[in-house]
């Protein structure tokens, strides 16, 4: 999204005011230490930790409500010994996440003088050794030019270990932002010098909520390269069957097709999920009276088990149309062509059940607002006996409240003239009601009749 000149330069004074902001606590700072220094007075060392640590503490959280990259410029802005005494401050929470926003220069001096460790290295390697897949560690950059992988493996790599990829392989990353393209040609492509790109969704299934994460894959001299945001249920599994079984994987491209089916297993194990989900709540629909509370939490389950189903049907089809490009593109060896055609069969099963669920969700959902409206039925219906009931009573008493009924009763006591004309309006209340009982419950018993002569 690009930027009016009015966003621009709101942010710049945005940006200004935050410079300013720090520079003041910091001139506070040493203002009110050196006068502490100066002054004779007991308990001296005690004083000067309480006036830094409030100092501090009204610095760090004004850093800490600030964007990576606004913190960035303030730290190129200040002087060195500023930056590095702010740098401390936000070095052990998100410096990783500020260092990737600096300068060259600066972030060098930074890493340098870090006191705090950085995150550990989220780059995995993986090379073959007796037909099984071995992790090699990599801790630097010294340790990934030694190895020899056929599948590299990268959870939201640093802008560092994004270096390393390029000036060890030539080959440079994708952007977090491009993984979500939705446009087809950008999400699989072959480059001039035979790169292979792909762009893939896979699923995640937590408790609490799922979703679909974007991979990045790009095969390059059989070696497979994958970068994501997160980790994934799919890639320990796939670890976990290459490390256990030998001659499970050969090149780069058996990891990746082992990937997709793993996936399709994964989206399998989900759709199970719901069938376990959706069977309970047709239980709760189907054999007990539904109260208008317990259809909300229906309802809610529902679409949960909906959305989640939405998603594993759009996971499998951009599965599919990743291995299709992968067919179409010829790049795959003769056994490979059957692994991939195979899981395509898997995908097709996973289609009919998709569309099954798509089917009983809409039954219960059906099921569920229709007793919703039998509850608000019976309600209208209550309310209604209750104004037919109450009907004949306000024609009575609007005759009772009129001159004429006291020209009619003057020669009779008022109490008794009232009295009888209360217990007669009673009496003809609970006759209407009576009426209605009967003639509801006459009707329940054609209603059964008719069932049984069914």
């Amino acid at each position: 999204m690009s930027l009016t000149p009015a966003d621009t330069l709101e942010t710049s004074e945005e940006e200004q005011q935050h410079l300013t902001m720090v520079q003041e606590l910091l001139t506070r700072q040493r203002r009110v230490e050196n006068l502490v220094h100066r002054q004779d007075m007991p308990r001296h060392q005690l004083v000067e930790g309480l006036v830094h640590k409030q100092h501090l503490s009204e610095l760090k959280g004004l850093l800490d409500r600030m964007p990576p990259d606004r913190v960035a410029r303030i730290l190129e802005a200040l002087p060195q010994d500023d930056s590095i005494l702010v740098w401390e401050m936000v070095a052990a929470d998100r410096g990783d996440e500020i260092l990737d926003e600096l300068s060259d220069a600066l972030r060098e001096t930074f890493s340098a003088a870090q006191a705090s460790p950085r995150k550990p290295v989220m780059l995995n390697a993986f090379d073959l050794q007796n037909g099984r897949l071995r992790q090699i560690p990599i801790d630097n950059r010294e340790d990934l030019v030694k190895a020899k992988p056929i599948w590299v493996d990268l959870v939201a790599p640093s802008r560092e270990e994004r270096r390393w990829i390029e000036e060890i392989f030539g080959l440079r990353l994708p952007d977090a932002d491009d993984l979500t393209d939705l446009e087809e040609s950008a999400r699989f492509y072959i480059e001039e010098n035979g790169e292979v790109h792909l762009h893939s969704a896979f699923l995640l299934d937590k408790h609490d909520e799922s979703r679909n994460v974007a991979v990045a894959f790009i095969l390059r001299d059989n070696i497979l390269f994958s970068t994501r945001d997160e980790e994934l249920p799919v890639f320990r599994l796939q670890r976990l069957r290459a490390r256990i079984q030998p001659g499970y994987v050969t090149e780069g491209k058996d990891v990746l097709l082992d990937l997709y089916a793993a996936d399709v297993e994964y989206s399998a194990d989900a759709l199970e999920d719901i069938y376990a989900e959706l069977e309970a709540v047709g239980r709760t629909v189907l054999l007990t009276q539904v109260s208008d509370d317990k259809a909300a939490e229906i309802l809610s389950e529902i679409a949960k088990q909906e959305d989640l189903n939405g998603r594993i049907r759009r996971n499998v089809l951009d599965t599919r149309r990743a291995l299709s490009f992968l067919m179409r593109g010829r790049l795959l060896s003769p056994d490979q062509q059957d692994d991939t055609r195979q899981i395509l069969r898997d995908i097709e099963s996973l289609d009919g059940h998709t569309s099954f669920l798509f089917g009983k969700i809409n039954f219960l959902m059906d099921a569920t607002v229709g007793f919703i409206n039998i509850n608000q039925n019976k309600r209208v219906s209550k309310l209604t006996t209750i104004g037919v009931v109450f009907t004949p009573l306000n024609i009575i008493a609007g005759i009772g409240g009129m001159s004429e009924f006291s020209m009619m009763t003057q020669d009779i006591p008022w109490p008794i003239a009232y009295g009888t004309f209360i217990v007669g309006m009673i009496a003809l209340g609970w006759m209407t009601f009576a009426t209605l009982r009967f003639l509801e419950q006459r009707k329940l018993r054609r209603s059964v009749e008719t069932r049984r002569q069914r």
